[in-house]
């Protein structure tokens, strides 16, 4: 399989909903409850693309441009977007869909670097 088609199989869509119990005061998505759902997202398109043991070892930007309220649909989709030696970065994106609309529209960019490790722990090759 080619590089290009690795991450064309790798890109990882996640479906969530906003729920009152993930909000704050403002009855909007905490941002840390957004930043774990990117992790999350990236680790599994990391692992889909390396299928290898895969660390975060950082979120190198992560931009709120949109408030994600309760009661929306979001899509997190995660894309490998470039490849080193022993490390990766994937670009994480959340989309907001309204629930009783076609309402669409992109809430918050981020990019997230992992390492790929063997069982001791030392870092190695990711392809």
């Amino acid at each position: 399989m080619t590089t290009e088609e690795r991450i064309k199989t790798s890109e990882t869509r996640i479906f969530k909903t906003v729920f009152p119990n993930n909000t704050n005061h403002y009855d909007t998505l905490f941002g840390g409850s957004a930043m774990a759902m990117m992790d999350e997202v990236a680790f599994i398109a990391a692992t889909r693309f390396t299928r290898k043991r895969m660390v975060t070892v950082s979120s190198d930007r992560i931009d709120f441009k949109k408030s994600i309220p309760a009661g929306t649909i979001i899509e997190l989709i995660g894309t490998v977007s470039h490849i080193g030696n022993t490390s990766l970065k994937v670009q994480v994106e959340i989309y907001i869909e309204e629930m009783y609309s076609f309402v669409r529209e992109k809430a918050i960019t981020g990019t997230f670097t992992f390492v790929a490790i063997d069982e001791h722990k030392h870092p190695i090759g990711v392809l």
